[in-house]
């Protein structure tokens, strides 16, 4: 590893780093941890980093892009939308949302076949499968949803109660932790309809006990919602085994979709018959070119279908999917542990005693990929990062979030971040 940095020019940068005392330690522990990662290899399978970029550390909000995109969607462009025009949606672009679900399905989520759609925004797909649920509790009247989910999960869930004359019940979790299975416990009655919840906490990444949150809920004849935005692609999933009704999630962050790709939605094969989404579009229709004068839903997961595909973005996904199905989640979760637990151990050796904290689980069985570091003047601390080609991001009030994606994210360029880190809040 060097300390070669792009120019003072690029960067405005006006002093030399101050390096950790036991730097040499810690690099020889990212060089043998770098030459025994069996994914090493697959970095070489993503586009390079722009020249003014040190280390990417943001994998958990928008992944890298993946090569063979651009020449895939350049064919596409070409031959297929240039050279084939309306007549593609009859040689395979309607079948792509339940092609690419089947293939994330197997991929990353632990399900069968013919219970996920890829279509729309995470924020459409968890308000159709929300609405679908209350709907398919008639009589009870409560949504459970924790006071650190994602703004749209709690927002959704606001603006469901209100349209339907629902009641929230808010479990109050603690941000550098998240739901617990005794809190949801403790909130479960005979009105709770539908638990709402993320599996992976966006701020802390407390990696919630899918296997009894669920059990829970359906002792207490509720459905669950599972929010994988911040898991799929990094935590292995399984859906099936764990009896999950409902999940959802975007495809832009460790699956390497692209920008605004689109979401997932799963529905368990048990449940799709009896659930009705409150959006219905032409394509979500029994027979969609039939055009006729009421809407029939389609069978199975479809129905979750409003609207035309998203094709031309489903193109790129595609090939990220590709690149997850060769390298194997779990090798994928390996890694991603490696990485966060060598960020802690970091931050523990160098930055603890500059009054930074840890607010991530320090147990990596309820960590997800990510790692988030706190102190008062972290916003601007992250402004600084940038400038030196450092990117992570940062989440109000003072939280830097380590987004380590185990395809692109080597231990390297890790201790690279860390060491300007280091220099950083050494100087403030």
């Amino acid at each position: 590893m060097t300390h070669e940095l792009p120019s003072s020019e690029q960067r405005a940068l006006t002093h030399e780093l101050v390096l950790p005392a036991d730097l040499a330690y810690w690099e020889e522990k990212a060089r043998r941890a770098d030459e025994q990662d069996p994914l090493g290899a697959w970095r070489d399978q993503f586009e390079p980093l722009p020249p003014d970029v040190v280390a990417y550390l943001d994998g958990n909000s928008l992944g890298r892009i993946p090569k063979g995109v651009t020449e895939a969607m350049e064919q596409f462009l070409r031959d297929q939308w240039g050279g084939r025009l309306i007549r593609g949606w009859g040689e395979g672009w309607m079948d792509l949302p339940a092609a690419l679900g089947d293939r994330l399905a197997k991929a990353a989520l632990g399900a069968g076949p013919g219970q996920v759609v890829v279509g729309e925004s995470t924020t459409v797909l968890l308000y159709k499968l929300a609405r679908a649920a209350l709907e398919a509790r008639p009589g009870r009247r409560t949504i459970l949803v924790d006071t650190d989910n994602f703004p749209t999960d709690r927002y959704l869930a606001e603006g469901i109660a209100a349209e339907r004359g629902c009641r929230l019940r808010w479990v109050t979790t603690d941000p550098e932790a998240g739901l617990t299975a005794e809190q949801v416990a403790a909130n479960l009655d005979g009105d709770v309809a539908l638990v709402l919840a993320s599996h992976v906490s966006y701020r802390s990444a407390w990696l919630a006990d899918m296997q009894a949150v669920t059990a829970l809920a359906h002792d207490a004849g509720a459905l669950v919602l599972w929010d994988l935005s911040h898991s799929v692609g990094s935590v292995p999933v399984q859906l099936d085994d764990l009896e999950v009704d409902l999940a959802a999630g975007c495809t832009y962050k460790y699956l390497n979709g692209g920008p605004g790709s689109p979401a997932f939605a799963y529905v368990r094969s048990e449940l799709q018959e009896g659930l009705r989404q409150p959006i219905w579009g032409w394509l979500g229709s029994a027979e969609p070119f039939a055009m006729g004068p009421g809407y029939v839903p389609a069978s199975g997961v479809k129905s979750m279908l409003s609207g035309t595909p998203h094709v031309v973005s489903m193109i790129a996904l595609g090939v990220a999917l590709g690149h997850l199905e060769q390298a194997g989640i779990e090798a994928v979760r390996e890694k991603s542990v490696a990485l966060t637990s060598f960020a802690v151990d970091l931050s523990d050796a160098w930055l603890a005693g500059e009054g930074v904290q840890l607010a991530s689980p320090r147990d990596p069985d309820r960590r997800g990929g990510h790692v988030t570091l706190r102190r008062a003047d972290f916003e601007s601390v992250k402004d600084r990062l940038w400038s030196w080609g450092v990117i992570p991001d940062f989440r109000f009030p003072d939280g830097i979030r380590l987004g380590l994606a185990p395809l692109t994210t080597s231990f390297a360029e890790l201790l690279q971040a860390m060491v300007i880190f280091y220099d950083e809040v050494r100087r403030r």
